[in-house]
């Protein structure tokens, strides 16, 4: 429990000094998602209430599927907590970087509260009614964003199991859609389900080849 809010304090920086400016509603939002060959793109936009975790918090990447869903509830209790989901078909009709602006815009609006600044992992810009600031690797850096991206990739990762039983022969729960070689093997054997993206080159490609494979 120390050690995570020794971690917490260190993310705290740039929110500390935006609420010496004046701040008072911060929202960090991050996405899970824009990889996959598969699924959804989510956004998590969180404004924290309290600054303490017991559980470590902290870019979702860095922590286990059973530290993420610990986090996840602690953040949920602690936080205004805005979601945004963007499915695969409108991802193949707008792309995945207009999607996952798309997605970071719905999760801001959902928040209860309207936030009074904004930060964002990466190089996203989003619209919005407040200040926006775009950090890179912000995920590693600011304790608002990593509670978001750990939002974003609980979320997406309960979707995507949700997936796994209906489709149950790509193996959606164990790689969330991301390329893996199991995930390619699957497509090449048995073509492209109804949440790929196909206008990612690789789903393209391997159907291609499971369409020619076919007419053999």
């Amino acid at each position: 429990m120390r050690k995570a809010r020794m971690h917490a304090n260190r993310l705290l920086s740039r929110e500390k000094r935006l609420s010496k400016s004046g701040y008072r509603f911060i929202a960090g939002v991050d996405e899970a998602g824009r990889g996959p060959l598969a699924g959804p793109v989510v956004a998590g936009a969180v404004i924290l209430n309290d600054f303490r975790f017991k559980e470590r918090i902290d870019d979702s990447k860095k922590l286990s599927a059973k530290m993420r869903e610990r986090a996840y509830r602690e953040i949920l209790l602690k936080a205004v907590v805005g979601i945004g989901v963007v499915d695969e078909k409108v991802i193949d009709k707008i792309n995945i970087y207009q999607a996952t602006i798309k997605a970071m815009s719905a999760a801001l609006a959902n928040l209860e509260v309207p936030p009074d600044y904004v930060i964002v992992d990466g190089n996203v810009r989003i619209p919005a009614k407040c200040p926006v600031k775009c950090v890179i690797r912000g995920d590693s850096s600011s304790l608002s964003i990593a509670c978001a991206s750990i939002v974003a990739k609980v979320t997406r990762d309960r979707i995507m199991v949700k997936y796994d039983k209906v489709f149950p022969q790509y193996g959606f729960a164990r790689h969330k859609g991301y390329p893996t070689r199991m995930h390619k093997e699957a497509l090449l054997a048995c073509g492209a389900s109804s949440i790929h993206r196909r206008s990612f080159r690789p789903v393209r490609e391997l159907c291609s080849l499971t369409l020619k494979s076919g007419a053999l």
